[in-house]
């Protein structure tokens, strides 16, 4: 297997090439020639500083180091009563993953194992107990999303309700069409409500009647727990 130095020397020979009759390469190969230099360093490719213009040069260029990277560091219950940051061992993770542009994760696998057999109610009353709103299990995912620029949204009919996972920034035809092709294809509009309003109102038909069910056209912006009934014709 190829290192990711090794993918991106060839990558610079491959561009040189290229630019004897392209100059419009020079950008290209300067910022590659850096990126080569800064990882013989030991640095890995996401923490080296790049632009949107010189990220857009990699986005074809399977760099493993690339990847976003979190350290879930697995610690004791009483780590989180006394403060993780008081753990010489979480502080050293940290440490080395800052270095390498990485992010860092504390849990307690124990704890979540014992989460992991309790029934709603009781779970919610364990978390409340120690201080928390969600699991490890559940903010892990939250952040891996984040970290991954992701987003859900939701539909809802009589057959199922099912979470569909987007880009963040991705507008509401592109999302239809994450259902299926013919939603983007014929978008007409989509009706929006948000996760927590319509748990506030307790019914669809109680929050059209509070005017909180938007009609949204081809430029909105789709918003992470989002429910969205997509209009569309064909």
């Amino acid at each position: 297997m190829l290192s990711d130095l090794d993918i991106l020397s060839r990558r610079v020979d491959s561009r040189k090439k290229a630019m004897k009759g392209d100059k419009t390469l020079a950008g290209e190969v300067a910022f590659l020639e850096r990126l080569v230099s800064e990882m013989e360093e030991g640095k890995t490719a996401r923490s080296v500083e790049m632009s949107e213009d010189e990220a857009e040069y990699l986005k074809d260029v399977a760099l493993l180091t690339i990847k976003p990277v979190i350290y879930a560091c697995n610690m004791g219950e009483n780590d989180f009563n006394e403060g993780i940051d008081s753990n010489p061992y979480y502080n050293a993770v940290k440490e080395i993953a800052a270095e390498e542009g990485a992010e860092t994760f504390p849990i307690c696998a124990e704890m979540e194992a014992q989460i992991a057999e309790l029934e709603p109610d009781e779970k919610e009353m364990f978390l409340a107990d120690m201080g928390l709103e969600k699991s490890g299990l559940d903010r892990l995912i939250k952040k891996s999303y984040s970290l991954l620029g992701l987003i859900s949204y939701l539909t809802a009919g009589k057959p199922e309700v099912r979470a569909w996972t987007i880009k963040k920034g991705t507008k509401a035809p592109q999302a239809a069409g994450k259902i299926h092709t013919d939603f983007e294809r014929g978008f007409i509009r989509a009706e929006v409500i948000a996760f927590d309003d319509l748990m506030a109102c307790g019914s669809m038909a109680a929050a059209k009647d509070k005017g909180l069910v938007r009609s949204e056209g081809k430029e909105y912006v789709m918003k992470d727990g989002d429910i969205v009934l997509f209009r569309f014709n064909v």
